[in-house]
């Protein structure tokens, strides 16, 4: 519906995803029956595991082994006519139409692919818990957005593994960081406002560094050319100010 809504209507993907999800509540509300369902009696992957085995622990076996086996998945898939194809599509439409690539389909087809990782990792989320309920999802985009910049902070690279390989480990991080938090006696009602300062935080740590690369690239360039970067900054400083514009414009 997403993709629909996307490519034929020509809507904005955010309010797209927006207004499928707004839909979905109800219909998830009819296929479960009521906002809250258990568990307890049902199989789950869980019960592959050897029961001597703590909750937790199966909880982490369960989530390596599935988060591998979705990465060695897209990797697969992404080195396929149909990956390049919609690598191709989300780095350049335009080019991509350009040579031939049905965009509008590559756009419904990657809807489709994470929709699905979305429906797999709500599943599991579910069975760990023991329930499902109708307001899991909810903020979930933030959790998602919070682990793929922390994971690129820590892992950075240009090879597909490497990537998906960091948006997990940022997944993992991110948790740690809450529970940390959570540990140092804040309040659970702050767990909101707590998520959005680590966002805040991680989405400012690339910017800050980048800068700092730069002042230092820049820094080097200027003492291979024998200037003071000091001297410079102060001089720029000068004629940037007041008194040095009104000399300037005497002249």
């Amino acid at each position: 519906m997403t993709g629909v809504l996307d490519t034929k209507l020509h809507m904005p993907s955010l309010l797209a995803g927006i207004l499928t999800m707004t839909g979905l509540y109800s219909v998830n509300m009819h296929i479960m029956g009521k906002s809250n369902v258990p568990l307890l009696n049902q199989k789950v992957l869980m019960n592959v595991l050897p029961a001597s085995w703590s909750l937790d622990l199966q909880t982490i076996v369960i989530g390596a082994v599935v988060t591998g086996l979705v990465i060695v998945l897209l990797i697969w898939l992404f080195k396929t006519r149909l990956g390049l194809s919609l690598m191709a599509t989300g780095d350049n439409p335009a080019m991509s139409a350009a040579n031939g690539i049905h965009t509008d389909r590559m756009v419904i087809i990657g809807y489709m692919v994470s929709n699905g990782c979305i429906a797999l990792s709500g599943a599991l989320i579910a069975q760990s818990n023991g329930y499902a309920d109708i307001g899991m999802g909810i903020g979930t985009i933030v959790i998602g957005l919070a682990s793929v910049l922390v994971g690129e902070i820590f892992l950075h690279g240009r090879q597909m593994w490497l990537r998906l390989t960091a948006m997990a480990l940022g997944a993992v991080i991110y948790r740690y960081l809450l529970t940390v938090a959570m540990g140092l006696g804040f309040p659970v009602d702050d767990l909101k406002i707590l998520s959005a300062g680590i966002l805040v935080v991680v989405i400012c740590l690339p910017i800050l560094r980048n800068k700092y690369r730069t002042r230092q690239q820049l820094n080097r360039y200027l003492k291979q050319i024998g200037v003071d970067e000091h001297a410079t900054t102060s001089s720029l400083k000068r004629q940037a100010s007041p008194e040095g514009l009104l000399s300037r414009d005497s002249k």
